[in-house]
């Protein structure tokens, strides 16, 4: 008797925790998915007032610095709220990101997000005051694809620089602004950007682009013969102040930039300005006036967001849960590199599961083999100057192609032919041993295509990690 006593108290106890269980998951679960839509609703709030505030010529500072602080809530809204919902589609369907700590993250990202929009009454009011900027209504993933993302602050910086009153004249010399960052970051792309700005453009007579190798000259007069002339007007009320964007991929010696520095000082109008770029931190030094702007890759949550944003094109990601779980996935391989846009423009093309699920175990492949192989990632061993093995998604042939040095050009007609590194990806090949395939063509000013020069290798010869290619400025 007391044996089939215990085994009823047992069974009732084991269906009364089981029953408590059940009512504590559907409870968090309820509270989850409630906090998931209350950010979905902010975000499109943010957006709303991002969108609205990116078409308005803004001039104000602190505007500036309050619309930053939008942008990047949003990208780290958008970041949890894809991240838990990805989760929950590997799961098959079932949330993964239920804990307390988890719920406790939703919470605090909403309470800085609502913070965030309730102190923008003023900044909304404020916006009214300001120009818009005439343009087409595109839809977002073609306007991502035909402006610079993510340097809007660094812009407003640099324009802030070129723009400043200096001292009296005769005081100094021209001011000096360094902008140090990795190939590839976007350096020229950013400098292209400011002085295309009508603001810069009225604030100086002329913009002069000059290379490493133009800097044998003697003087800055002499250096101003050999530049790419980027904009000149003798007839603007600029007093003939002048712009000068210095290029480089390392360093400038001591003695050279004393000289020209010196000319630049007799020569150039009072109130004009210089602007070195380089990867080399050693350049922060030539600075007159302020520290160095340093330009870093996006932050993971941007990146994110322009990653997908290209990746799903005119598709909306909440609709298909699965690509977006592959696309998050992809974007994490990628490492924040320039291959979002050469990855994302293949994946826009191809917007089915089986064709990102091959994408992306061939992006996993390609990865560890670098890594297992070299101890690095591929980006890694670019970003060096030392070529990588191609990613390729079929193998119709025993060769590997061999990605070597990469360089940039104005685009041509020429360009529309060529293989490109998308083509070699899906499979297709080439009987030349050796080939240069297209990287890049950039819908941006400077509009470059960039360049890859590829070898085809038989199988077991190895040449990575035991050449150095010069790689090209970027």
């Amino acid at each position: 008797m007391e044996t089939i006593v215990s085994a009823i108290m047992s069974d009732l106890l084991s269906r009364a925790l089981s029953m408590v269980i059940r009512r504590y998951k559907r409870s968090t679960e309820e509270e989850a998915e409630h906090k998931l839509q209350r950010l979905g609703r902010v975000l499109l709030r943010i957006a709303a007032m991002v969108e609205e505030a990116e078409g308005r010529h803004i001039t104000n500072q602190a505007m500036l610095r309050q619309l930053e602080m939008l942008r990047q809530g949003m990208y780290e809204g958008h970041y949890m709220l894809d991240t838990v919902k990805c989760r929950g589609q590997e799961g098959d369907g079932e949330n993964t990101m239920l804990n307390t700590e988890s719920l406790n993250k939703l919470e605090k990202m909403l309470d800085g997000l609502e913070t965030l929009m309730g102190d923008t009454v003023e900044f909304a009011v404020f916006l009214e005051g300001y120009p818009r900027i005439p343009r087409q209504p595109y839809s977002t993933h073609l306007i991502l694809d035909k402006v610079m993302f993510g340097r809007q602050t660094e812009k407003e910086t640099i324009i802030n620089f070129l723009l400043r009153r200096g001292v009296a004249a005769g005081d100094e010399g021209p001011k000096v602004l360094p902008i140090v960052g990795a190939a590839w970051v976007g350096k020229t792309t950013l400098i292209e950007h400011v002085c295309l700005d009508e603001r810069v453009r009225e604030h100086f007579s002329s913009i002069v682009f000059f290379t490493e190798d133009d800097l044998g000259a003697k003087s800055m007069a002499c250096l101003r013969d050999i530049g790419v002339i980027k904009h000149q007007d003798l007839t603007a009320t600029s007093y003939g102040r002048s712009l000068a964007v210095i290029e480089l991929a390392g360093d400038m010696d001591e003695e050279t930039w004393r000289r020209l520095y010196s000319s630049a000082a007799r020569s150039m109008a009072h109130g004009s300005k210089i602007i070195v770029t380089s990867r080399s931190e050693k350049i922060a030094a030539l600075g007159t006036t302020q520290q160095a702007l340093r330009l870093r890759y996006l932050p993971r949550d941007a990146y994110w967001y322009f990653f997908r944003t290209l990746a799903f094109g005119s598709a909306n990601p909440e609709d298909q849960p699965k690509l977006a779980s592959l696309a998050m996935e992809i974007a994490v391989l990628l490492n924040g590199t320039l291959g979002a846009n050469i990855i994302a423009s293949l994946m826009r093309a191809n917007l089915n599961a089986r064709f990102w699920s091959r994408l992306l175990q061939c992006l996993r492949d390609y990865t560890s083999r670098h890594v297992l192989m070299f101890g690095e990632h591929p980006e890694g061993l670019m970003q060096k100057g030392k070529p990588v093995y191609a990613c390729r998604m079929t193998q119709q042939s025993q060769n590997s192609i061999l990605v070597g040095t990469t360089y940039q050009k104005c685009s041509t007609q020429s360009d529309a032919s060529m293989l490109t590194v998308q083509d070699i990806i899906t499979g297709c090949v080439t009987d030349q041993a050796k080939f240069t395939a297209v990287l890049w063509r950039s819908r941006i000013p400077p509009y470059y295509t960039y360049l890859v020069n590829c070898e085809s290798q038989k199988a077991g010869c190895s040449t990575v990690g035991k050449k150095r290619p010069r790689q090209a400025r970027f």
